[in-house]
């Protein structure tokens, strides 16, 4: 459990994963630019992951790991990508978990956590996708398209939340 979360009630911590539940479906659905180079299908890259890893590093795994989940699969749900959301959900769910996971449990330099965090996310995001579209397709090739997407992806949404997560984590201390 993260220090903020620890000082939360549950009300509080139901109504911040809702929250970011929300943020992540909106800079998915609303910030996003279809590729068509990228992946089979074209690719789809989106500002999604920036709530998601704003979530996981302030409010812990367990938020993380929701809002990710059910954000951006609700996005696939609704955008039109239908197969892709019970991937999505498993994928991003990974992820957010994950980087709250590390932010969590680090005993080293915030920054250096947070850049590790990203990094991993990164790794989970390729492989998981990887396999996501390997199945889809039936194709084992192909999905190495979608890969540079994927990188523009959590690259974009680390260069937005590392410079700026130390100063919400302050602003969330309740």
């Amino acid at each position: 459990m993260s220090e903020t979360q620890g000082r939360l009630t549950t009300t509080q911590q139901l109504t911040i994963t809702a929250i970011f539940i929300a943020l992540t479906f909106l800079a998915t659905w609303l910030i996003k630019v279809q590729i068509p180079f990228f992946a089979a299908k074209g690719g789809l890259v989106h500002l999604g992951n920036v709530p998601m890893f704003v979530a996981a590093m302030v409010y812990g795994r367990k938020t993380g790991a929701i809002a990710g989940a059910f954000g951006m699969a609700l996005f696939d749900l609704m955008g039109g990508w239908i197969l892709w959301a019970p991937f999505t959900f498993v994928v991003v769910g990974l992820m957010g978990y994950t980087v709250g996971l590390i932010c969590e449990k680090s005993k080293m330099n915030p920054v250096l956590t947070n850049i590790i965090a990203v990094g991993v996310a990164l790794i989970i995001k390729i492989v998981g996708y990887y396999i996501a579209e390997g199945v889809i397709y039936g194709n084992w090739i192909a999905p190495a398209a979608s890969i540079p997407g994927n990188i523009v992806q959590v690259v974009t949404a680390g260069i937005i939340v590392l410079p700026i997560i130390g100063r919400i984590k302050h602003m969330a201390r309740v």
